[in-house]
């Protein structure tokens, strides 16, 4: 849905072809309202049009604010700007973007930039996609150590146009070189905020006041450290070092929150076992979200044909009291819900490394504890509904089967007590299982807990059945 107020506009400027009007709209605006204004009815070319009239750097920042998918179509639409539109993107974005092209379509635009913008656009591309190389950008400003202020504010001012953020300034060693004398990345000796530099003495050197006790990330660290790293921090940006603590790079938080956004949205949709699904919803390919739901919804199928044989195994006795068949789903549901309430909470807690795979003993405790507290309170409510709240029907069948009304108002306490601790045990300790195999705790979803909580339920209740009316 286009922007309600600059919507309209655009398309009647866009029909005019007003060029200095759409200069306008595009330089006076924020990007991302622009981006909001260019809804899915614009084709590549149509968005082209509307952002050419602007100045590079304008058509750069409204470009990194399109959808990556958008984007690639605008590129291999690609009009005679685009080299020097990705020389101005931020670097970690042109570089994303690059990774997701075809390299046929790389190679046509690496042709384009100039040779400076080549070379970032190489080393930064070279990164592991999941690694903090992927994410970081080469656009920090630095001072060397053996400045003054007032020298470093000067420096500061010709760096600020072309950099990302200028309020942390790395302070870095002299250049060196490696065996084959290429040069080798400068070493981060530490460093200053903004602040600093404006508060202190013109005269004041910046080797005196740089901060040395340094919070770095080495570019082949996983995503995760570099959220856990901003979250107890509170950092804008974190240096991005190599084995020699030469700075390659640095991480910014807009970055930080994107991953944050992504891995949330994975982490939900494995839980719900439909994912993780690249891009927008509506964007996914047809065929992709159905693999990804079906092999699932498949593999949970298999798992419910357990409770049928359970079930069948149990058939000869239930002929003869089939009406306690009523009270299976009210007993089973509540497996499902404690055991969904336990992995949530505990696959929650290991990814924010709250408990590690050592705490396991505490974790079982703790739930065991929880799910007999949790089941007492439940099976008040079981006595209850069971003893004021049972048909009249049933109670009529009982009496023909030749059993006792306490022997039911016992089996559904019982059921409901045992499917939660059972349940919630399962709940809390699948994750933490599959943790300790190396896989991922989300996979241990709501739907998995759902289903082998019935196996066990049908387990449970069966046999409490058995026990009380055979």
């Amino acid at each position: 849905m286009s922007h309600p107020l600059f919507g309209p506009e655009l398309k009647l400027l866009l029909e005019e072809n007003n060029a200095e009007a759409m200069s306008a709209f595009c330089e006076s605006l924020h990007p991302a309202t622009v981006v909001e204004a260019l809804d899915d009815e614009y084709t590549p070319e149509q968005i082209w049009e509307v952002i050419s009239p602007s100045s590079i750097s304008t058509q750069a920042a409204i470009f990194e604010y399109l959808p990556l998918a958008r984007q690639i179509e605008m590129i291999e639409n690609a009009r005679p700007q685009v080299g020097q539109l990705i020389g101005k993107m931020s670097h970690d974005d042109r570089a994303d973007l690059l990774r997701r092209l075809p390299p046929r379509v790389v190679e046509a635009l690496i042709r384009l930039v100039d040779e400076a913008d080549r070379k970032d656009i190489a080393t930064l591309v070279q990164y592991g996609e999941n690694t903090v190389g992927s994410l970081m950008t080469t656009d920090y400003a630095w001072l060397p150590a053996t400045v003054s202020t007032a020298e470093a504010i000067e420096l500061l001012r010709q760096q600020a146009p072309d950099r990302e953020t200028i309020y942390y300034v790395y302070v870095l060693d002299e250049p060196t070189r490696r065996v084959d004398n290429s040069p080798a990345p400068r070493r981060l000796l530490g460093v200053i905020s903004l602040r600093d530099i404006i508060l202190a003495p013109r005269q004041a050197m910046v080797r005196d006041l740089m901060d040395t006790e340094l919070v770095a990330l080495h570019f082949n660290d996983g995503l995760e450290k570099v959220t856990q790293i901003f979250q107890r921090y509170d950092f804008i940006a974190v240096p991005v070092v190599d084995e020699k603590y030469g700075l390659v790079g640095i991480v910014t938080h807009d970055d930080v929150l994107d991953v944050v956004t992504e891995e949330a949205t994975e982490s939900l949709q494995r839980q719900a076992a439909v994912g993780p699904i690249e891009g927008n919803y509506l964007e996914a390919k047809f065929w992709t979200v159905w693999y990804n739901r079906f092999k699932w919804l498949a593999v949970l199928f298999i798992f419910q044909m357990v409770t049928i044989n359970v079930m069948a195994h149990y058939e000869g006795e239930m002929k003869s009291i089939a009406f306690l068949l009523v009270f299976i789903p009210l007993c089973l549901s509540v497996g499902g819900n404690s055991g969904s309430q336990a992995a949530t909470l505990v696959t929650r807690a290991l990814a924010l490394q709250q408990i590690q795979l050592h705490d396991w003993v505490k974790v079982f405790r703790r739930e065991l504890l929880m799910a007999l507290a949790l089941a007492a309170g439940l099976g008040l409510l079981a006595i209850l509904r069971t003893w004021f709240l049972t048909p009249l029907s049933v109670e009529t069948d009982l009496i023909i089967a030749g059993a006792r009304f306490t022997h039911l108002v016992w089996l559904v306490t019982f059921s409901v007590m045992g499917t939660c601790v059972t349940g919630a045990l399962v709940g809390a300790l699948l994750p933490m299982l599959i943790k300790w195999i190396g896989g991922d705790p989300a996979l241990m979803s709501s739907p998995f807990i759902a289903t082998l909580s019935d196996v066990l339920g049908i387990v449970i209740y069966f046999n409490i059945v058995a026990m009380l009316f055979f």
